[in-house]
């Protein structure tokens, strides 16, 4: 190997045989077959510096976030087809040391200096050393203010008239989108056994979604709180729009801050993956003393197939949720058990959330100008990657989704569960 090295000339080096991708750069140089569908393609120096500088998915996603990395033949609103092909069949070999240097030098010892990172990339630069303010109240504040105070109009343009960031529940596979959320909201509050009259708590409620509909459908009384000022703006005007002021409230406040008792039923949905597993046993005890005996929780959270502690990977981290944990559904059930709630039933509709990831995809593809427009290039392009992703992961048990049922039983030890609810098949 000479002293200089092309940047096509460095990747062919680390691809093992049947790459389905193609690889160009600024220098000119390309690697990979000719006649591929995606091409990924170097647009700078910067971008280079970004990918040396932290090898794996951060710095490809610093120099894609930042235009420094083009995937060209697909949109990017919706890149699932590439990265499809990216996580599924494009294997690197690992270099060795000596190997290593010699690319670093050949390419350039100076790339190695970091370029600035993405305005998108969230890391307070107090959080390693003090890794004990994890999820304490101001900074589960400040990384919800990130991830969901972001647009409301982008919000609305993604997910669509719902306003729902969950897992949707497609009951046939012609299903739209909305129809597959409202289908989601009515399984919940079966689940729950709402009737008129009854009191709920969502908590982690978002724009009110599950609030809206159990007030609408139901007659509940239903309370929502988010930590997100922008949501719980929305969720006032639409609980106004729809003439629900005398059923459904929702406040800024973190759930933790609820006073009231008494609840006849409570639903997290969506929040679990933001609390910390090791704060699951207060969350779990605090959730049980808000019902009264008798009283039913769901808890509908994204889980891993697994129960061993992982981390979510730097990307994820960074750019879309931070502080968040995903653990098992045997760990959200132990934890439950454990803080005196009896655990009903469980069940994982992990497809469903590969179906609702691709509905939001194909919205932001539709509403790609506007949505640039609104938030910028730069955090459109993390949403794009980021949905199609988590498409992927779905798709192949990465992660899932499950609702877990309990009940706060009685003195008694009754239930007030049913033998055979009318949703169990």
């Amino acid at each position: 190997m000479t002293d200089s090295v092309t940047i096509g000339q460095a990747i062919d080096s680390l691809l093992h045989d049947g790459s389905p991708v193609r690889f160009s750069a600024y220098d000119g140089s390309v690697a990979g077959p000719p006649d591929a569908k995606i091409e990924l393609h170097l647009k700078n120096e910067r971008g280079l510096s970004y990918i040396m500088t932290a090898p794996g998915d951060l710095g490809m996603a610093r120099a894609y976030v930042m235009g420094d990395l083009e995937l060209r033949g697909v949109h990017p609103g919706d890149p699932y087809e590439a990265m499809a092909l990216l996580v599924n069949h494009l294997k690197f070999r690992r270099p060795s040391v000596s190997e290593a240097l010699r690319l670093v030098r050949g390419l350039g010892i100076d790339k190695l200096r970091p370029p600035p990172v993405p305005p998108q990339e969230h890391l307070p630069r107090w959080r390693r050393a003090f890794e004990g303010l994890r999820h304490s109240m101001n900074r589960d504040a400040e990384v919800i203010k990130h991830h969901y105070d972001v647009s409301n109009r982008f919000y609305e343009m993604v997910l669509g008239p719902s306003m729902t960031y969950t897992c949707a529940l497609f009951e046939t596979p012609e299903a739209t989108l909305e129809e597959a959320q409202a289908a989601k909201y009515d399984l919940i509050c079966r689940k729950l056994n709402l009737q008129p009259g009854q009191r709920l708590l969502d908590v982690g409620c978002g724009w009110g979604g599950m609030v809206r509909h159990a007030a609408r459908e139901y007659g509940v009384k239903a309370l929502g709180v988010t930590l997100s000022l922008e949501q719980a703006q929305w969720a006032k005007e639409a609980i106004d729009r729809e003439g629900l002021g005398d059923l459904a409230e929702v406040r800024h406040l973190d759930y933790r801050e609820v006073m009231e008792t008494g609840f006849d039923a409570v639903s997290s949905i969506g929040l679990t993956e933001h609390i910390g597993v090791r704060n699951y046993p207060s969350y779990f005890t605090f959730l049980r003393e808000k019902l009264r005996p008798g009283g039913r929780l769901l808890n509908h959270s994204i889980t891993r197939p697994h129960n061993r502690p992982t981390e979510t990977g730097a990307f994820i981290d960074r750019y879309v949720f931070p502080d968040g944990e995903l653990i098992g559904s045997g760990t959200i059930v132990a934890a439950a058990q454990d803080a005196g709630l009896e655990v009903q039933h469980t069940e994982n509709i992990r497809e469903h959330y590969a179906m609702t990831l691709a509905g939001w995809c194909r919205n932001l593809e539709a509403n790609w100008d506007e949505c640039v427009a609104e938030v910028g290039e730069g955090t459109a392009r993390v949403w794009g990657i980021y949905m199609a992703g988590s498409r992927i992961g779905f798709e192949r048990d990465e992660i899932e989704l499950h609702h877990v049922l309990a009940t706060r039983n009685d003195e008694r030890g009754a239930s007030g569960f049913p033998l055979r609810p009318d949703w169990i098949a």
